[in-house]
């Protein structure tokens, strides 16, 4: 049973956070489109080894406050946001684990306030070099307007969409074995997109559902409730995360546990390489036969991952 949420005042908003165990606190920060809910599965395994798991519904999902405007929803703001919470719970410092968005923020605050991290652990989204030119543009070149980051920041047509039935989303979204890497890597370009409007378009998907209908539900329930515009929102600010990022060392010397994930097409594995030289304090594990949302799909060994390398 996942636990029912406490609310604290965060940066200005009222957030939803989940707790689980006592002992040393383990942050747990979800990405798009999940919620603390992502991470029932950890919750056990952390307390039972003598942590204390803490997972907020972050900026703009589940029962945490959403703000209208795009800007709140910077990197600034959802660094703040994580300091506000470590604060309300009077913690100095804590290790934190991201997938996903929780991931990207996590390597932005490693670089930008790395003070109150003690360990960093990572699901699938590796750390990046700073690109020479805004992010968006080279998605726009290289995968097309079709592409679901690019298609957030031309229009809220993917805000509706998503929204008018929350159920067929999830069901099309979080699935597993529907298709490997080398499969993926033979497709023809156009069909490489990741354009997630087709994806709900579908009547039916590949592969299998990741969740139980009651698991499905407590995810379409929540986000009918507030809607997708504030998750899509941090899409929205990637150029001016990558303007704040100028000038900035990404070099990162806190100890991390990286684990990815062999058939996650989001991430290709050149782009593990690009992270090792810049991560000084690296371990790397590969999950075999599985997608993006490792920590959902993959529970048992994920954990197994995690309390070996916390407790080693």
């Amino acid at each position: 049973m996942f636990p029912d949420p406490h609310y604290i005042k965060s940066n200005g908003i009222n957030m939803a956070v989940y707790e689980q165990g006592e002992g040393p606190p383990v942050v747990l920060l979800h990405g798009f489109p999940e919620l603390a809910y992502s991470w029932r599965h950890q919750f056990p395994a952390l307390a039972a080894a003598g942590f204390r798991a803490i997972a907020p519904d972050q900026r703009g999902y589940g029962r945490t406050d959403a703000p209208p405007n795009v800007e709140d929803y910077s990197a600034d703001e959802l660094i703040a946001d994580v300091h506000g919470l470590l604060d309300a719970l009077g913690l100095e410092t804590a290790t934190f684990v991201g997938h996903d968005w929780g991931a990207l923020l996590l390597w932005t605050m490693a670089v930008l306030a790395p003070q109150r991290i003690d360990r960093l652990i990572i699901l699938n989204i590796p750390h990046s070099p700073r690109p020479p030119i805004d992010p968006i543009e080279i998605f726009r070149e290289r995968m097309g307007d079709d592409f679901y980051i690019v298609n957030f920041q031309d229009s809220d047509q993917a805000d509706h969409a998503f929204a008018a039935n929350p159920s067929h989303f999830f069901d099309m979204m979080m699935r597993r074995n529907q298709i490997t890497r080398e499969q993926f890597e033979q497709l023809p370009p156009k069909m490489k997109s990741l354009s997630l409007l087709e994806v709900m378009a579908r009547e039916q998907a590949g592969g299998e559902p990741l969740l139980t209908d009651e698991e499905r539900d407590y995810f379409a329930n929540a986000f009918t409730r507030s809607g997708f515009t504030g998750p899509i929102n941090w899409y929205r600010n990637w150029t001016r995360n990558w303007q704040r990022l100028e000038n900035v060392d990404h070099n990162i010397d806190i100890p991390t546990l990286f684990i990815g994930a062999d058939d996650d097409i989001i991430i290709s594995p050149e782009f593990i390489d690009r992270m090792k030289p810049l991560v000084t304090d690296l371990e790397i594990h590969m999950l075999e036969s599985c997608g993006h949302w490792s920590q959902q799909e993959q529970p048992e060994q994920v954990n197994a991952i995690i309390l070996d390398w916390l407790t080693g």
